[in-house]
């Protein structure tokens, strides 16, 4: 039995042991792969996973010149009027949740005034870098500002990430002015998700081609913001999170997971509906590698 075959089989009989929501889970463990499904493997919302995917987005913008991380929201979002300390808020505090505005809304939520931009930069920025703030509208107004130097931000994706990736024009949810919603809303299958989650293992690469530059995914995981002092919540960085253990990970609501541990060069990547113990899942993860 392959590592990841083993890998595979402990996760899968500690999620049916415990009676969790899993749709499907791939598992790899250097060059080997293999899969597990519950349902069949159809797009499902990946939640706030779809943070990471804009993280990436921006690396790739970054790569080719047309932003940066201290990009302030006034350069690029000039005729949006600005509430105090909100010239300061660059993307780097967008993606990792520290702009200081007090303003939390999250994807599946009813997008509050004419312009959930403007909603959200009309008000003041108080201990931006500092101040931590988890909401769906941070990268939501950081792909509002890559929408302004590249476009249509799922479509300029397409032969950058998607198309490489062999993922054929995902679904994204947009506002009702048109903009990908950004922090979540993207629609994915587990396959296709492991594929993101095996180009984060190989920093940026895949198959022999650098998608994304190998130290901007590093980035993504080191400079973390401290946001409390225990569980799955302890730190955060450029749309990731930190742990379980010595892993990271991209993390969405009701169990969607992409979790790294380059240490034991794995990645696993689950789809799930599980509405009161979807940590676990990941916690099942690490376990599951950490074992080998």
């Amino acid at each position: 039995m392959t590592a990841a075959a083993a890998a595979l089989d402990r996760f899968v009989s500690a999620v049916d042991a415990e009676g969790l929501g899993a749709y499907g889970v791939h598992v790899r463990v250097g060059d080997d792969e293999t899969a597990h499904r519950w349902r069949s493997d159809d797009r499902e919302n990946v939640y706030s996973v779809a943070k990471g995917v804009c993280a990436l987005a921006v690396g790739i913008a970054v790569a080719e010149g047309v932003l940066t991380l201290d990009t302030r929201v006034p350069e690029l979002l000039p005729d949006l009027p600005l509430g105090p300390g909100v010239d300061r808020v660059t993307v780097r505090h967008l993606l990792t949740m520290t702009s200081g505005i007090d303003f939390a809304w999250f994807g599946d939520e009813p997008v509050p005034g004419d312009d959930l931009a403007a909603t959200m930069l009309a008000l003041p920025a108080v201990g931006t870098g500092e101040r931590f703030r988890y909401t769906d509208s941070s990268p939501y107004v950081a792909m509002r500002m890559l929408a302004t130097v590249v476009g249509d931000v799922r479509d300029w994706l397409v032969p950058r990430l998607f198309a490489p990736l062999d993922i054929d024009i995902p679904q994204w949810h947009r506002c009702p002015l048109g903009f990908v919603v950004g922090g979540s809303g993207l629609e994915l299958r587990t396959s296709e998700l492991a594929r993101v989650g095996r180009l984060l293992r190989d920093r940026g690469s895949f198959e022999g081609r650098q998608l994304v530059p190998a130290d901007w995914v590093d980035a993504m995981h080191a400079g973390w913001v401290t946001v409390g002092e225990d569980g799955p919540f302890r730190r955060y960085g450029l749309a990731t999170w930190d742990g379980p253990g010595a892993a990271w990970r991209l993390d969405g609501r009701y169990g969607q997971y992409v979790v790294v541990d380059q240490e034991r060069d794995a990645v696993v990547t689950i789809t799930a509906h599980e509405e009161t113990r979807d940590h676990r899942l990941a916690e099942i993860a690490v376990e599951s590698v950490r074992a080998l």
